[in-house]
C-alpha cells in the first residue's frame, strides 16, 4: 500500500505503476514442485465462465508477467518468490494456477481442500520499492514473514 498525500505524489506513483517500474516481490507456497525458475507471460482478465474470478484470458485480458523462482521444495509443496512486471488483480494466484501450481490455501483458484487450515492463501508481499515522489530517491521496504507463514514452513520441513 502506497499512500499519496498530494496530486503530484499521486501522479509520480501512477506513472511508476504505468511503466511497471515499482519493485514488488512476494513469497508464496504452492502445491506441487515447479521447475527451479520460470516466467508466466499470459494476459489476465475476467474469467468468462465466472465473472467473480480472474483467469488467463487471451481475448479480453491485459498483459501480465510473473517471474518466479523456487526457494525450497518440500514433499508436494514449494516455497517460491514471485517478481511482478505487471500488477493485475490476483495475478500471482491466476498465473500459478495456470501452470499447475496453485497457492496453498487458495480455495478460489486452487483446491477446496485446506489440509493446513489456513485462513486464506499462503502469499506474502515482502518487498515494495519505488522512486520517492519528493526526494527522487529509490526507497525499498521489506516486511518480515508473518507468524502463520513461518509456522507453515516449519510444518512443511518436518513432513
Amino acid at each position: 500500500l502506497i499512500a499519496c498525500k498530494n496530486d503530484a505524489a499521486h501522479a509520480c506513483i501512477a506513472e511508476q505503476l504505468r511503466t511497471h517500474s515499482i519493485t514488488r516481490r512476494y513469497y508464496a507456497i504452492v502445491q506441487g514442485n515447479p521447475p527451479e525458475e520460470g516466467t508466466v507471460d499470459a494476459p489476465v482478465g475476467r474469467d468468462p465462465k465466472n465473472r467473480k474470478k480472474m483467469a488467463v484470458n487471451y481475448q479480453n485480458g491485459k498483459e501480465a508477467v510473473t517471474h518466479y523462482r523456487v526457494i525450497r521444495q518440500f514433499r508436494g509443496y514449494s516455497w517460491i518468490e514471485c517478481r511482478l512486471e505487471t500488477g493485475r488483480t490476483h495475478q500471482i494466484r491466476v498465473h500459478m494456477k495456470s501452470i499447475g501450481y496453485p497457492l496453498l490455501g487458495d480455495t478460489v483458484y486452487g483446491s477446496s481442500e485446506n489440509p493446513f487450515h489456513l485462513e486464506g492463501q499462503a502469499l506474502h508481499a515482502y518487498i515494495l520499492g519505488f522512486i520517492h515522489p519528493s526526494s527522487k530517491l529509490y526507497m525499498e521496504y521489506t516486511a518480515p514473514l508473518p507468524d502463520y507463514f513461518s509456522a507453515l514452513l516449519r510444518v512443511l520441513e518436518t513432513r
